[in-house]
């Protein structure tokens, strides 16, 4: 049986928010993989250049991007979109932040494509974000149990936009946190055995913003779900950039060339 990805990321959730949030099944989740709350995102820790570290395994200096406007790279690196599909893999995205169109080329035959805008759709009531995440969970659901994609991408952004517009760590963040858990959940509990599951973060955040070299903004947490991740392990160090390599060295294959991250799966 060919082993399969689903990745989570919840933009803008801080480490530390998860056992705060109130839900200890959420903070016990994360412990019962293979798991960090200590993790380093890159400088800026901003959305789209921690995302393009993400799925391009390198820093910001060799991507290029260094805001949430997207520069086209010079000397392009294969991310792993394009690494997945050079093995014939298929992925599908499911997102609701406009900008991460551009973690894959045009030309890398994304296999399957889901986006809401969540900004258009939560002005003025910010709660009815809650309801483009659930559509979100949702439409990657229904994709996992009908098509079997070999890597799902789901984007829960509701986090980020209540840091930035209630605080970070303020009680309607921490219930987004919670919001968050159960889209989490929902979609754990009806995966084929065959995915495994990463859960993770961009950035953190303070007051109302984030983007500074601090450990509130660059400290993310991760946890990983499957046959190959021990139990209850926690890492002794883990970067944004190992998520990549681990992703390819679960579906057996060669990283990209240029990847600087290395699988969690050979640490």
């Amino acid at each position: 049986m060919s082993e399969k990805v689903l990745l989570i990321l919840v933009d803008g959730m801080r480490a530390d928010s998860i056992s705060a949030c109130g839900d200890p099944e959420f903070e016990g989740f994360m412990r019962s993989g293979t798991y960090s709350f200590q993790g380093k995102t890159v400088f800026p820790p901003v959305t789209l250049p921690c995302h393009m570290s993400l799925f391009h395994s390198v820093d910001p200096e060799r991507h290029g991007v260094y805001s949430n406007t997207y520069i086209q790279q010079n000397h392009p690196i294969d991310g792993l979109i394009e690494v997945l599909t050079a093995q014939r893999k298929k992925s599908g995205f499911f997102y609701t932040w406009e900008q991460l169109r551009d973690l894959y080329r045009p030309d890398s035959h994304m296999a399957y494509s889901w986006y809401m805008d969540q900004r258009f759709f939560v002005y003025p009531e910010l709660k009815n974000i809650r309801e483009v995440e659930h559509r979100a969970t949702e439409a990657a659901k229904e994709n996992i149990l009908e098509f079997a994609p070999d890597f799902v991408f789901l984007y829960l952004g509701g986090a980020d936009e209540y840091g930035h517009n209630r605080g970070w760590m303020s009680c309607d963040y921490l219930e987004e946190v919670r919001w968050a858990w159960r889209c989490i959940r929902d979609i754990c509990a009806v995966l084929p055995e065959e995915y495994n599951v990463i859960i993770t973060a961009d950035h953190g955040g303070h007051l109302r913003n984030h983007g500074e070299n601090i450990p509130e903004d660059m400290t993310t947490p991760v946890s990983f779900h499957g046959p190959g991740f021990i139990p209850g392990r926690e890492l002794g160090s883990f970067s944004i950039k190992d998520i990549a390599p681990t992703i390819t060295d679960i579906l057996g294959i060669e990283p990209g060339i240029d990847w600087e991250g290395r699988s969690i799966l050979r640490q």
